[in-house]
Order: structure tokens, then C-alpha cells, then sequence
């Protein structure tokens, strides 16, 4: 409406105090008197426990205690509810160790250092037992079975798509077939995790560093034998998540624990070489991938074989690859689609969502196909892809996967790519370098996308209020990892209650100041906790207008939300303030938003060159036009698209979680990981379609993982195009200079 400040460029108003170094994380949390914890953990992969000597450790200067699982007596704890019981992860280990890095014991100390000191000095005698370092060791005849008692390293296990139609390739004319692989992330936030465990009368706070509050404060009572209101969790302002911190984990709850047990303030700050190891990892799937066409290239069907790390301790890494069978017909029109996965404990870090979760390796595996198809064809890929994608006039449509697409123009995001990056010019160009021998050979790869975000959690909570001062004080069950979430709420808010944002307070990520919530993951805050915030904002309204109008004798439908208060439609001077009306009893008000699944879809192109005498990458360029459904504020939906990409970057260029053949990480610290800085990235040329959603209220889309969905495939074909001349069809990523140019020597 005329004057909104709906999509407008506002700054974020977190920024000022978090650049400034005045944010406030679990470690600058006052706690007087705090003990702090370290944790012994297992330098061998798998192997049982014969014997845990805590004594030496107990008698070291500042030592207060050190426990052991059969100290505490914490059960084991499914942390996803759809993978077996039996594979639940104990807090501490106490039969058996399953991957380097698995906690065996908890020192409790007067410093952190004494506390370090004390976990190196507990004494394990280790049975070694054979490891299973991959998901296809785990999968192969007469493997050692990691949980007897579940009888099976399978965790879990997706069929989906349309079999019963035959064969998905019967009558094409060309099959391209190749084993891909989509490795091992990790994480990396800025902040690693972080707990701080307060006793207090009759329970407990717990300041975390989690994107779910409520889960661990659900975990933490249950583990404990406290009501859930006894226990309080706070999420202070938290650095980076990127998925690794939605899951509940183990050292959380034990920390609470000892706290729990000592009567003391306990902390834990995970260090990055900790973190290395412990922290859950992504992705890590293993796919045989069949796509079949007609000679003018038009799609017959795909047929996929996935095989997924779950990690040591299957949860909600094992479930990810229903998400990729979901969404692997990705944005066109696969009449036939055969999708199998499964997925397998191993001896390594559990792995769980990692930002896209399941949908970037849906979108790896099927662009990265479309290339080699077209390279089969002799066809260009931008053309493969034109005649495959799905028209606006075709949506809404149900996939053979059963992903219901909402709304959108494929095809005009594919065209707006094009014509952003001069895609004619580049190919020009290409042509002339190859024709001169170049030594830097010039790349151009496309990916277009569709994913799916708010799926598995579809309600979120919010509550508006008004204070004597005519503040507005707002709820919200999501928690904020730098997306941005106080200024799109104040936002929502100002907008809703014709207040400055200035005037708008928001709460989130504090059990005890919030009644409820699903936390942030899947890109859902602002079309669930926005939604949310909304009614709860519209019912606070329709309270305000029916006192308003009793006060200005008006009837309520003739006031509108304006200057701080509600006046008469065209009479401003017949007005009351939101003060006013919370003395006349203004009450709160409440609300839960309920929203289906949104689908978020774009087009990223990336111009690479390659130095075919090193084998080293430069970006040069990276495209990306992407449709987020209504944009609130485009200054916070170009950040998280920016940030996105520098993700999707890395992981087709720099970043893989290694383990040798013996289960031992090769990557414990960031000497061995590389992390891409600002240096390795161009600035991304960025574009905006926008397709409102009839799916909630905003109209919006998830914009948090669109930019590492869409930027991977496409810097991965860049990669390849650039090598197709050599006679090279195919490498994994990353794509590193030494994989590279030993593919180029080979060639």
C-alpha cells in the first residue's frame, strides 16, 4: 500500500551493535563463578571401551569433578524421529567409541585450561574394532554392523517418483550414465557451539548457541527429569549456523547435567579443532545417475541410485535424501523419474543439514547430468534446458516426485541470466581462445534451479503487545543467526501497527519470553514467523479498534493503523495512540501461522578460467537471478543471496571433509579445510524475479539457501565446459588446481 515500508532498502538495524563488537554470545554472558567443561574425546574411529581411569584427571589442581556416562546415567536420545531407536547417540559414549572425536567423559574445572588438561589426562583402555570409513564399506556384503542391536548399517532408506510406469528410460533415444559424488561439508560458522548451563531455583538456564531453543530446552528437561517449565533456554545472539546447529547436541545436554548435578554455573566453547571433529557435517552422498532424451532433447526420465553418509550416529543426516528425491526433477518437465536411496552409519562425524540440506545435492545431481547429456547431444545446455523447462502456464504442477510447485517463470529467469552475462558474447569469446591456444581456457556453466523451503515444520508462532509508552513489543518462535530477522519483524510490525520501527521491540530465541516455537531452519522465518508475526499483529489491531471505536464513537471498520495510534479515515485529527489504548486494557495477542511449503527457483551462471598449466581456478564472473516470492526487504534478501553463493562456491571449488581409509579426519583444522575469503570471490552480479506465493500470506519464498543451490552446479559445469575441449567430460568436486591438472596431463 502507498507510504509501506514493505520493500524498502532499510538497513539492518543489528548490524551497528554487532559490527561494533557489542554483540553479545554465550561466552560474553556474565557468570560469575562459572566452572567450565572439556570433553575427553576417542582419537580412534571405532573401537570398545574396556576401561575409563578418571583418577589422575580428578587429583589435577582446579578439577572439581569429572563424569563419565556412568556418572551421569543420561540415556541415549533419538534426536530425528524418523530413524530407529537403536541408533540413538548416548551423551557420553560407554560400551563403545564410533568415530574420532566421540565424547567419552566430562572434566569439570575451575578454569579452562585446568579443565582442558584434566580431559587429556583420563586414561581409556580401547578395544580397536573395524571401521567403516565410507557409506559404501557400511553398504558392502559381511560389513561390520556399527549397532548390533538395529542388525543393519542401513539408517534409513527412500523410494519415491513414478516406477510403476516402467522402466523411466524406455524409449529414449540416448542414455547418459555417470557415478557423481557430493562431498562431505562442514559447517565452519564464525561462532562454533557454545553452551552455558545455569542452575537456579528448581530448574535451569541454558544460554546456547542454537538455531532451536525449544528443542534443547525440551532435551535438556526430558534428559533431566524437569518439567519442560523449569528449564529456560536462550539463544543470545549466535555466530553463524548454517544448519550444523539446529540439531540438539550431546554436550549440551551434558554440561546441564553437571551443572545440574554441581549447583554450578558450568560452560563448554567449542574450538575450531574441536569443532573440526565434532560439529555435524553435510552432504556426503555417493549417486549413480541415469538421464535419458529424445535425439532433440527433450527429457524421457531419470533413474538415481543414492547412497548417504549418515555419520556415526544416524539422526537427521540418514532423512536428508528424501529431500533430494523430492526435488530431483528439479524445474522441468520429467515425465518418468525412478529415485532410490540409502543411507548408512559409518564411522565419522554424523552428518545433518548443511545450508539447502538434501535440495543442493538434488540440484548437483540433475544440472551436472544435463551437461553431460547435451555434451552427448552436441547440443549448447542452455538450449537442453529450454526445452525442458516447465512453463508458467504449467504451474501449479505436481512432480513425479510429489513436490507441488507453487508459481513461477522458469524460463524468464533462465533468459534474465542469459542477457545479464551476455551469454552470445561469452561463448564468442570461448570460441576464440580455443581457436588461439590460450593458456587461460574460459568456462561457462548454467544451472537453473527449484527448491523447497518451510518443509517438515509448517506452523510458527508470534504475539504483539503494547506497553504504557505505546511501544510495540513483538514474539517470534525463530532464532536469528545474522539473517537479519529483528529489522524484518520491526518491519512487519511498523507496517501492520503504523508505529516507526523504532517503536518495535523484538523477542526471539528465549524460551522464557516466548510461549513457543519451531526455531530457524528451511528457510521458513519469514513466511512462517513473518506470517505469524502478522496475525498476531491484525489480531492486536482488531482488539485496538474496537476500543478505539467505543472512545472516538466511530464504528472499528472505519480506523486505520497511522502516526502511532488509530485515527478516522479521512478525519486525521479523530485519533487515539496505541498508549491511550493500552490504558483503556489493550490486551496481547497471539498467534500461530500455518503455511505449505514455498518454491523458490532462479537461474546462477558462472564464467570461470582455468590456467591449463596449474590447473588453478578464477572466477570471474557469477549470474545469479533468483525468485524469493515477495521481497520484504531487498537489502537483507541481496545478503543472504551473497552469502549463499560464497557457499556453493567453496564447495565446488575448495571445501571437503576428508577421512583416510582407516576412519582417521584429514581435514581436523582449518590449515588442512580450505575456507574461501573474500579474495577467491568476484562480486555476484544479482537480479530479482519476484512471484508472490499463494501459499501464505506474505507471499513469500525461503531466500536462505537459493544462492548455494543455484552457484554450485553452476561453477561446477563453468569447470568442466572449460576442460571439454581437452577431451575431459567429468571430474568430482572440488575441483581443485592438483584434480585439475592431473586431468589435464591424463588428457
Amino acid at each position: 500500500m502507498a507510504g509501506s515500508i514493505l520493500g524498502s532498502a532499510v538497513k539492518r538495524r543489528e548490524d551497528p551493535r554487532l559490527v561494533t563488537g557489542r554483540g553479545r554470545y554465550v561466552d560474553d554472558v556474565p557468570a560469575p563463578g562459572a566452572l567450565h567443561a572439556a570433553f575427553a574425546r576417542s582419537p580412534l574411529p571405532h573401537a570398545a571401551i574396556k576401561g575409563i581411569d578418571a583418577s589422575a584427571a580428578r587429583a589435577l589442581p582446579g578439577v572439581v569433578a569429572v563424569f563419565t556416562a556412568a556418572d551421569l546415567g543420561l540415556r541415549p536420545r533419538q534426536a530425528w524421529g524418523l530413524i530407529a531407536e537403536e541408533l540413538a547417540r548416548p551423551p557420553l559414549a560407554e560400551e563403545v567409541v564410533r568415530f574420532v572425536g566421540d565424547a567419552l567423559a566430562v572434566a569439570i574445572a575451575e578454569t579452562r585450561a585446568a579443565a582442558a588438561d584434566a580431559a587429556l589426562a583420563v586414561e581409556v583402555d580401547y578395544e580397536p574394532r573395524p571401521v567403516l570409513a565410507t557409506p559404501e564399506a557400511a553398504a558392502a556384503d559381511r560389513a561390520t554392523v556399527l549397532f548390533p542391536e538395529h542388525g543393519s548399517n542401513l539408517a534409513f532408506e527412500v523410494n519415491t517418483g513414478n516406477p510403476e510406469d516402467g522402466d523411466p528410460l524406455a524409449g529414449a533415444e540416448v542414455v547418459v550414465r555417470r557415478r557423481l559424488t557430493n562431498q562431505r561439508l562442514a559447517a565452519v560458522p564464525m561462532e562454533g557451539n557454545a553452551v552455558l548451563a545455569v542452575p537456579e531455583a528448581g530448574g535451569l538456564t541454558i544460554y546456547a548457541s542454537t538455531q532451536s531453543p525449544f528443542q534443547v530446552r525440551d532435551a535438556v528437561a526430558d534428559a533431566l527429569g524437569l518439567a519442560e517449565d523449569q528449564v529456560r533456554c536462550i539463544a543470545p545472539d549466535v555466530g553463524g549456523g548454517f544448519g550444523a546447529k539446529i540439531a540438539v547436541y550431546a554436550e549440551q545436554v551434558v554440561v546441564a547435567a553437571a551443572a545440574h548435578r554441581l549447583g554450578r554455573a558450568v560452560k563448554w566453547i567449542e574450538s575450531r579443532s574441536e569443532g573440526m571433529l565434532a560439529m555435524n557435517q553435510g552432504r556426503g552422498q555417493v549417486q549413480e545417475v541415469e538421464l535419458g532424451a529424445r535425439r532433440d532433447g527433450t527429457l524421457i526420465g531419470l533413474r538415481a541410485r543414492v547412497t548417504a553418509d549418515a555419520g556415526a550416529y544416524p539422526a537427521q543426516g540418514a532423512f536428508l535424501p528424501l529431500l533430494t528425491g523430492q526435488m530431483a526433477s528439479g524445474p522441468y518437465r520429467i515425465p518418468r523419474i525412478d529415485f532410490q536411496a540409502r543411507s548408512y552409519a559409518t564411522n565419522t562425524t554424523p552428518t545433518a543439514a548443511y545450508r539447502g540440506a538434501g535440495r543442493p545435492e538434488a540440484t548437483a545431481l540433475l544440472e551436472r547430468s544435463l551437461d553431460l547429456l547435451a555434451a552427448e547431444l552436441e547440443m549448447d545446455p542452455v538450449e537442453l534446458r529450454r526445452i525442458n523447462l516447465l512453463r508458467p502456464e504449467e504451474l501449479p504442477y505436481t512432480t513425479p516426485t510429489y513436490a507441488a510447485y507453487d508459481s513461477g517463470d522458469y524460463p524468464a529467469a533462465l533468459g534474465k541470466a542469459l542477457e545479464m552475462a551476455g551469454y552470445g558474447a561469452l561463448r564468442e569469446e570461448q570460441a576464440r581462445r580455443r581457436q588461439a591456444g590460450d593458456r587461460l581456457l574460459l568456462g561457462i556453466g548454467v544451472c537453473c534451479y527449484v527448491e523447497v523451503t518451510a518443509a517438515g515444520s509448517p506452523t510458527e508462532f508470534g504475539s504483539a503487545e503494547v506497553d504504557a509508552e505505546g511501544r510495540v513489543t513483538v514474539g517470534v518462535g525463530t532464532a536469528s543467526q545474522g539473517q537479519g530477522h529483528e529489522t524484518a519483524f520491526a518491519m512487519l510490525a511498523a507496517d501492520r501497527l503504523g508505529v516507526p520501527m523504532k517503536q518495535v521491540t523484538v523477542l526471539e530465541g528465549d524460551t522464557g519470553r516466548v510461549a513457543r516455537g519451531d526455531g530457524t531452519q528451511a528457510s521458513r522465518s519469514l513466511q512462517l514467523g513473518g506470517s505469524a508475526v502478522v496475525a498476531a499483529c491484525d489480531l492486536l489491531l482488531e482488539q485496538a479498534r474496537a476500543l478505539a471505536g467505543a472512545k472516538l464513537e466511530v464504528a472499528p471498520e472505519d480506523l486505520e493503523a497511522a502516526d502511532g495510534g488509530l485515527r478516522v479515515r479521512g478525519v486525521p485529527a479523530r485519533a487515539v495512540s496505541w498508549a491511550e489504548l493500552a490504558a483503556a486494557g489493550l490486551g496481547a495477542a497471539e498467534a500461530d501461522a500455518f503455511g505449505e511449503p514455498t518454491y523458490p527457483y532462479g537461474c546462477h551462471l558462472a564464467v570461470v578460467e582455468v590456467d591449463s598449466e596449474t590447473g588453478q581456478v578464477r572466477l570471474r564472473r557469477h549470474v545469479a537471478v533468483d525468485d524469493c516470492g515477495t521481497v520484504l526487504n531487498p537489502l537483507l534478501l541481496e545478503g543472504q543471496i551473497q552469502g549463499g553463493i560464497a557457499q556453493g562456491v567453496a564447495q565446488a571449488l575448495f571445501e571437503e571433509v576428508v577421512y583416510d581409509a582407516d576412519g582417521n579426519p584429514r581435514t581436523a583444522s582449518l590449515l588442512d579445510y580450505s575456507v574461501p575469503t573474500a579474495n577467491e570471490l568476484p562480486d555476484p552480479e544479482t537480479a530479482h524475479i519476484e512471484t508472490p506465493t499463494p501459499n501464505n500470506p506474505l507471499g513469500a519464498k525461503g531466500a536462505g539457501e537459493s544462492g548455494t543451490i543455484g552457484s554450485t552446479p553452476a561453477v561446477w559445469n563453468a569447470v568442466i565446459d572449460a576442460l571439454a575441449h581437452r577431451g575431459i567430460r567429468h571430474l568430482d568436486m572440488p575441483l581443485t588446481p592438483d584434480r585439475i591438472w592431473a586431468a589435464l596431463e591424463g588428457a
